[in-house]
């Protein structure tokens, strides 16, 4: 990056304390960013022959943009990864554009390639009672076993994101009937602690050796927080001792808490406010995801073979 302009280095930076400040970004989101507009602009200065300052960039043409998407295709990114690089670029040039007044008209019109959206994939039921169950077989100390048994049962009980639950802390101990949680974009909701997940966390406290200690309420071995690869690691190995897809992380069960919610008749704007998602159009995959289910079922019980049958 050192063939980038002083002037642009400053100009990106600033653009991320702006969206660090307005949107509440986590600080992975924000370095992501900053990854994809520094690698666009380091592009462009290999690309324009070595020019690195403001005025290449007001000069920018439709060719410049499909040219910088070819690169990336070349270097093997998918549509999806290409789309969201161009969307980091966009809101940099829509930033920078206001602020140095000029319309960075080829930046704004670039399309992105089209690709299908990935949707949710929630255990089935039985599956994410099994992993909870499972989850207090992977350690021999039994503390351990009884923290993991009680940070998944929040992940899936209560829909929350593995960072919410590891961000719990021992004040919050004994849980409440509700949790006030702030989630991505500094969005706060209200959410229902479910029995099973109230008891599950006494019990993991009943046996943690650091029960009476402030800070954070899930521990690792050495007393330090607890960190979101431990929790990974020990679905990684249930999942394998179940026959469960690699699919089968943390962020799933709270994919299965929404969607299990959804096939009980829960409704969608309420499954929303308990998910803290900002657009009902996130929330909405779930009803796909749930219709497929349902036609997985109808194409079990009614197979073709019988339906062509006379």
């Amino acid at each position: 990056m050192t063939a980038v302009s002083p002037q642009l280095r400053d100009a990106v930076q600033s653009w991320l304390e702006t969206r660090r400040a307005l949107t509440g970004a986590s600080e992975n989101t924000v370095d992501a960013y900053g990854r994809d507009v520094h690698g666009f602009l380091a592009f462009l200065v290999e690309h324009s022959g070595g020019d690195s300052g403001l005025a290449p960039l007001k000069a920018l043409t439709v060719t410049d943009m499909r040219s910088w998407m070819a690169r990336l295709r070349a270097e093997g990114l998918g549509s999806r990864s290409i789309a969201r690089k161009l969307s980091s670029v966009k809101s940099f040039f829509r930033w920078l554009g206001e602020r140095e007044g000029f319309e960075a008209t080829a930046v704004l019109n670039a399309r992105a390639p089209k690709f299908q959206a990935r949707l949710p994939r929630p255990l089935p039921e039985d599956a994410a009672r099994e992993m909870i169950s499972a989850a207090e077989l992977q350690s021999r100390e039994p503390w351990i076993g009884a923290r993991d048994t009680a940070v998944i049962t929040l992940l899936y009980g209560c829909g929350l994101r593995i960072s919410e639950a590891l961000s719990l802390q021992m004040s919050d101990a004994p849980l409440p009937g509700v949790l006030r949680m702030t989630g991505k974009g500094g969005k706060e909701r209200v959410v229902p602690v479910i029995d099973a997940a109230r008891a599950a966390t006494t019990a993991y406290l009943d046996l943690c050796p650091y029960a009476g200690e402030d800070g954070a309420l899930f521990r690792g071995v050495r007393g330090g927080a607890l960190k979101p690869r431990a929790i990974q690691k020990v679905m990684q190995a249930a999942r394998l001792q179940l026959g469960l897809p690699a699919s089968a992380t943390p962020h799933a069960m709270r994919h299965s808490f929404a969607t299990h919610l959804l096939t009980a008749g829960g409704d969608l704007r309420t499954i929303q406010e308990l998910l803290g998602h900002a657009s009902l159009s996130t929330t909405q995959a779930y009803t796909a995801v749930d219709t497929r289910h349902l036609m997985d079922v109808y194409e079990r019980a009614h197979p073709k073979s019988a339906s062509n049958s006379k």
